[in-house]
């Protein structure tokens, strides 16, 4: 069971695959990123922590 604190933020993602927040949105903006699992109440994107994990696992220039 997913609770709403355990959804990532662009911050979060960046932090898990060492980049900045910026990089993050741009990955979205190209839709190099999953879809978000959930958009929160104020419109912000969020997703699960198993969604980014393995994503990040697949990414290219991922080693």
């Amino acid at each position: 069971m997913h609770r709403s604190t355990d959804l990532w933020s662009y911050a979060e993602i960046a932090r898990h695959i060492n980049v900045q927040p910026e990089t993050v949105r741009n990955y979205r903006r190209h839709g190099l990123l999953p879809e978000p699992d959930v958009i929160d109440d104020g419109g912000h994107p969020r997703w699960y922590p198993d969604t980014v994990r393995a994503w990040a696992r697949r990414r290219p220039g991922h080693r």
